[in-house]
């Protein structure tokens, strides 16, 4: 072959990998990059134009980010006139305890008034809402039924519904979205961790659950809430997604956003989590499984995240689940419950183990678990197989229904 012919053979062939043993083998299919995910808020020319001229009001927190910028500082840059901040728990910057009260305030950066919805009210009241044309919902959630996101929107809708204000949602991919799994709320354990009656993981991302609350009629009187959903590019379900920023102060790692399905129902019980250290939810212990365990860890008091945490100052041994292998998860589809299992069987005093009469956590295993067999089930010894099979068929059921909703694969 002509030393030309040859040249121009490696030039059609690049960039496939060359090898002196081997002959030139063309790029597969199978490995060119996957389309680019994009948040409904990334996607910033789809809805632009629709709120130029228009007063904004924005439920947002510091999750609502574009291209890595808060939200709320690059639309004000864009020239959206943004005349409200609604804030969830935990607040607009993401920096106050689970369950803290949120005061109203300013935004020192932007002079926005900053209106918390984790406070005296839990929804924009008409007065708030008279002062915009429309509301704008950009928050992350992580597709639990007792992470109060979700308990934001449904409060959110009912006031835009009541008022005839348009909800636009900025809608994000659900990092646990591939999990429909647990027991469905019983409707006598209604409560701030469980509005709705939804298996734990609902595995919906918010734009998907707040068509969801409009189709079920879950807001008062049946009422309907006009919404405009900016859908997220190139995600299904099952797409792995990592989340840029803490959606809030013990949720600080992608391993304790993957776990906490699993391992929020400890907060119903007198196992620690880890509040109270840099790791949590991705450890569990307690003192008095000192000699059954020999990792340990010690809960202490940290701002934003745990004042008064389980067990303060207090050595706790147990399990470390900072390298278990969360694909496990995604290939089972179900929460582990062999956590829970296993440490109520090797905690002495079973007594206690569900007794929060004394704790400062979340507390009420019950209202977390959404029904009060879970509880009943684990202290009894019933198989795991036999739980699961109680779980139905309101479990399937929801599964059908979800479908109805559903906006990606």
């Amino acid at each position: 072959m002509k030393l030309a012919s040859l040249s121009l053979l490696l030039g059609l062939l690049a960039p496939a990998v060359f090898s002196p043993v081997s002959q030139p083998r063309p790029v597969s299919v199978a490995t060119r990059p996957a389309p680019v995910l994009q948040t409904g808020a990334d996607q910033v020319s789809r809805y632009l134009p629709y709120l130029k001229g228009k007063r904004i009001g924005m439920v947002v927190n510091q999750t609502s980010v574009i291209g890595g910028k808060p939200s709320v500082d690059s639309l004000v840059s864009l020239g959206v006139n943004i005349v409200s901040i609604f804030g969830p728990e935990h607040g607009f910057r993401g920096n106050a305890s689970n369950g803290a009260k949120v005061d109203d305030s300013v935004d020192p950066k932007t002079g926005i008034p900053i209106i918390s919805l984790y406070g005296k009210n839990k929804k924009p009241s008409k007065e708030q809402l008279d002062k915009i044309d429309l509301l704008v919902y950009d928050i992350q959630d992580v597709g639990c039924r007792f992470y109060t996101y979700i308990n934001t929107l449904d409060h959110v809708m009912e006031a835009c519904a009541e008022n005839g204000k348009e909800l636009l949602i900025l809608d994000r991919p659900n990092p646990n979205g591939y999990l429909v799994d647990g027991p469905m709320l019983e409707d006598h354990l209604h409560s701030g961790i469980g509005m709705h009656r939804i298996p734990i993981a609902h595995g919906m991302t918010i734009g998907e659950f707040a068509r969801m609350i409009n189709g079920e009629g879950w807001l008062p009187n049946k009422m309907q809430c006009k919404l405009n959903i900016i859908k997220v590019a190139n995600y299904t379900h099952d797409t792995p997604y990592v989340l840029p920023v803490a959606p809030s102060p013990n949720l600080n790692t992608p391993q304790s956003i993957l776990l906490y399905p699993s391992v929020c129902l400890f907060e119903g019980t007198i196992i620690s989590q880890g509040r109270g250290t840099y790791i949590p939810f991705t450890v569990l212990g307690a003192p008095a499984l000192k000699g059954q365990y020999s990792f340990s860890f010690k809960p202490v008091s940290i701002k934003g995240m745990k004042e008064a945490p389980l067990h303060q100052d207090t050595e706790c041994y147990g399990l470390d689940l900072r390298q278990y292998d969360t694909a496990q998860l995604r290939r089972s589809k179900q929460l582990n419950l062999q956590w829970l299992m296993e440490m109520y069987k090797a905690y002495p005093d079973k007594a206690r183990f569900f007794d929060m009469s004394q704790s400062r956590e979340i507390g009420n295993f019950d209202k977390l678990a959404g029904t009060e067999n879970l509880k009943k089930q684990i202290i009894a010894g019933t198989p795991e197989a036999e739980i699961r099979k109680s779980w139905e068929p309101g479990l399937s059921a929801y599964k059908t229904m979800r479908k109805k909703y559903l906006l990606y694969k």
